[in-house]
C-alpha cells in the first residue's frame, strides 16, 4: 500500500512484471491492470517499466501472448 502511494507507475510496473516473468502468465492481473490503466496512467507505467527492466511492456506482452489475446493487449498497451 505504501508503495502503491509513494509512486504508483512504479507499483504497476512491478505487478505487470511479476504477472509475466517465468513460466506462465498470471493473466488476470496483466489483463486488469492494463484495462484498467488504460485511460489513466497508463503511458507512465508503461516508461517506468522501461526504466525498471530495461525492456519494453508492448516486448514482454509479445513474447509472453499470443493470438487475438495478445494483439489486443498490444493494442491497449500502443
Amino acid at each position: 500500500a505504501v508503495q502503491c502511494a509513494l509512486n504508483r507507475p512504479a507499483f504497476f510496473a512491478e505487478r505487470l512484471y511479476h504477472s509475466m516473468k517465468g513460466a506462465g502468465t498470471n493473466d488476470s492481473t496483466l489483463i486488469r491492470i492494463v484495462v484498467t490503466r488504460s485511460e489513466i496512467d497508463l503511458v507512465q507505467i508503461k516508461q517506468m517499466f522501461t526504466q525498471m527492466y530495461q525492456k519494453s511492456l508492448a516486448t514482454m506482452i509479445a513474447s509472453d501472448t499470443s493470438g487475438d489475446y495478445q494483439r489486443l493487449l498490444l493494442a491497449i498497451v500502443g
